[in-house]
């Protein structure tokens, strides 16, 4: 097995609907920039409020990528 290194990026997804959509939307765009993304890690998870509803939710996300060589 050889050795891997990745590169970490961060990207913040936005969602009205769910957590998930949020992580999805951040991985969907990272993947824009990114084409070797091997994981995700959710790092920050937080939303807005208005009249005490959830209006929105964001999810920052770190994905591993291997850089090119």
């Amino acid at each position: 097995m050889k050795d891997t290194v990745y590169q970490l990026v961060n990207y913040t997804g936005v969602s009205a609907t769910s957590i998930e959509d949020a992580v999805g939307e951040a991985i969907k765009r990272a993947h824009r920039s990114y084409k070797r993304i091997h994981w995700f890690e959710v790092t920050e998870t937080r939303g807005s409020l208005d009249k005490g509803r959830i209006n929105l939710w964001q999810v920052t996300v770190r994905v591993g990528v291997t850089p090119r060589l």
